[in-house]
């Protein structure tokens, strides 16, 4: 569906763009004609998005969001950048009640975004170029067995509304979109727990998880010129979850 979107001589950062939201993402912007660069964490998802036929054109780059002289590194490497899409994140449930996890899952998930927006701003400066955050319906309510990660997601909030009136003056839009939902790894618990599959699909309208492409597709549209007048926006994608009481 995204052949309506061209970025035929763009150049696209993806982080966490080998897997998930940021997967699909990545391919979108390839098949749409830009130059991507998709970032991963780990040796086996670095190397399985090499593997993909889905990834063909894409370069896949190592990054650890969290190191900043890497991200530094990484975008001060690149001869121009248009634009970012902000999609490496964890989730550690349980576990975050702990405070050293819950301020790992924050240095990942809102510190690690901040990074590669400061070492790419110059660029995007310079190209008049977007930034996109994934949020997610998360950060409108709380999570009692993910308190990191819905804090951290309602501060994602925040920082793209904080990062659009700040980068305004460098023609730079910032804007977000939070996903509901969606079938990727990060929502593997929740699917295969029985009850709360039943739950979440209970309250949404559509009746289905949504999938990575259906979140694709509203970044490349937050990127193209169909939104050049929206920054400070956060886009809720959820099927309709955050409208069903």
């Amino acid at each position: 569906m995204n052949f309506r979107f061209d970025f035929t001589g763009k150049t696209v950062l993806v982080t966490g763009g080998v897997s998930g939201i940021g997967g699909a993402a990545s391919v979108a912007f390839r098949r749409a004609g830009a130059r991507v660069i998709a970032c991963g964490l780990t040796v086996d998802e670095l190397a399985h998005a090499r593997a993909h036929a889905s990834f063909e054109g894409i370069e896949i780059e190592p990054l650890d969001v969290t190191d900043r002289v890497a991200v530094d590194a990484l975008i001060g490497g690149l001869p121009a950048l248009d634009y970012v899409v902000n999609s490496a994140g964890t989730i550690r449930r349980d576990a975050e009640h702990d405070p050293d996890v819950f301020d790992q899952v924050l240095d990942v998930n809102v510190s690690g975004g901040m990074r590669v927006c400061a070492a790419a701003r110059p660029l995007l400066k310079r190209s008049g170029g977007a930034i996109v955050f994934i949020a997610s319906v998360m950060s409108y309510f709380g999570g009692p067995r993910q308190p990191a990660y819905s804090t951290s997601k309602g501060a994602v909030r925040n920082l793209t509304m904080s990062l659009a009136c700040a980068y305004a003056a460098d023609g730079i839009r910032v804007n977000a979109v939070a996903p509901g939902w969606v079938v990727t790894n990060l929502s593997r618990g929740a699917r295969e727990d029985e009850a709360r599959n039943a739950a979440i699909m209970a309250r949404v309208p559509f009746g289905r998880w949504g999938q990575p492409d259906e979140i694709a597709d509203p970044i490349l549209f937050l990127c193209s010129d169909a939104a050049r007048f929206m920054t400070g926006t956060v886009m809720t994608v959820d099927g309709g979850f955050s409208s069903a009481g």
